[in-house]
């Protein structure tokens, strides 16, 4: 151990990204899901690596913090997640109005309606509609996918800096001589009005996406429908784009709004 070493910097992550500590009860969090609404002190020594002096800590932490409850001999989430779930959902659920719009849409045209959002280097999905067919497309909210593919990531491109580009492409399996690729799709996107990808992200998935843009041409947010690539005919994806520009402009007029969205704080002027 080095001596000189502060507190701070001995908890501090090697890449110097984040608190240790805090990191390790994140972990340990993320281990409760849906499929694992409980877990145990094993279960979370194994899957995390820790050892079992210092997994007692933290869980012993995360209880008095009320993020965990202790629980027929395991853990579950603790009513202080409740809390926090509750504000998230206030500030992050979309209108009422646009769910149905996008429910509307879903069932119309019998695939699954997202509207994606803009992060970094990545679009993540804040709402969506499941399509009524069995074999459908799966996308739940909060899933993050890349921004170097799909029909979403060349409407959220449209106005991308070419820094942006640069780091999109870098990330990319095709390097930085995809920014080209990247700049041509946003541009002819644009011009059309609307985006077409074909097993870009998923094989044998095509989807249609075009801009929920503001008044002022921003675009906030992008609405989408994809499936089996099957059902995607060349006039199938007319029809779509065609419905799909028309309930982006509704959407639109009805408030949509998004905490990650350009339009948080309104270019409705």
């Amino acid at each position: 151990m080095d001596s000189g070493a502060t507190g701070a910097d001995a908890e501090r992550e090697p890449n110097g990204t984040g608190v240790r500590s805090v990191r390790r009860a994140l972990d340990i969090l993320n281990l409760l899901s849906e499929e694992r609404p409980a877990i145990t002190l094993r279960e979370i020594t194994d899957a995390t690596g820790l050892p079992k002096t210092t997994v007692l800590r933290l869980v012993q932490t995360l209880e008095e913090s009320g993020l965990l409850w202790s629980d027929n001999g395991g853990f579950i989430a603790g009513p202080g997640l409740w809390r926090w779930a509750y504000l998230a959902r206030s500030q992050w659920e979309i209108p009422r109005e646009t769910r149905k719009v996008m429910r509307d849409l879903a069932d119309r045209l019998g695939e699954t309606v997202n509207i994606f959002v803009a992060r970094d280097l990545h679009r993540v999905c804040v709402a969506h509609e499941d399509s009524p067919h069995p074999l459908r497309h799966v996308v739940d909210i909060g899933d993050e996918q890349p921004l170097w593919a799909g029909a979403s990531s060349k409407i959220l491109l449209r106005d991308a800096p070419d820094a942006l580009l640069r780091r999109v492409a870098l990330a990319s399996p095709h390097g930085e001589g995809h920014v080209e690729q990247l700049r041509t799709s946003a541009q002819e996107a644009a011009r059309r009005g609307h985006a077409v990808s074909n097993s870009e992200w998923d094989e044998g998935l095509t989807a249609v996406a075009v801009p929920i843009a503001g008044p002022k041409g921003a675009v906030i947010a992008s609405l989408s429908v994809s499936g089996p690539d099957h059902r995607f005919s060349y006039e199938a994806i007319e029809r779509f784009a065609a419905d799909l520009k028309e309930a982006a402009r509704l959407i639109w007029e009805q408030g949509f709004n998004h905490p990650l969205g350009p339009g948080r704080r309104g270019d409705r002027a």
